[in-house]
């Protein structure tokens, strides 16, 4: 029960980590940038945006820390990738709460009637 309790925690904290970093609107352009499927350059993902290379980067750790993008390594630049399964998972967990939802008020609407 309390190893069960832990693991909820700890998913709702990185579920919460997903809707933080997407609660940006710089964060979430920088995603459907990635998400097009290339790994990109800092100086890549700069262009076309008023922000500097810094201010960049500080979005990534956030989108990074959140697990929704991930550095590699490309000589001597880090490339940025999208990973879509924290997503996915937060997608998983949006569902199942809508189905409890859905079942709540389905008993409330019966009680109502009844």
């Amino acid at each position: 029960m309390r190893k069960t309790l832990r693991r909820t925690s700890r998913r709702r904290c990185s579920y919460a980590r997903v809707f933080a970093a997407l609660g940006d609107e710089t964060r979430l352009t920088l995603v459907a940038k990635l998400a097009k499927g290339q790994p990109s350059s800092i100086s890549q993902l700069t262009e076309g945006s008023q922000l500097t290379r810094q201010a960049i980067t500080k979005h990534l750790r956030v989108l990074e820390d959140a697990r929704i993008v991930r550095s590699v390594r490309a000589g001597r630049e880090s490339r940025f990738a999208f990973d879509p399964e924290p997503i996915a998972e937060v997608k998983d967990y949006l569902d199942f709460v809508s189905e409890q939802w859905d079942e709540t008020l389905a008993r409330l609407k019966s009680f109502v009637e009844s």
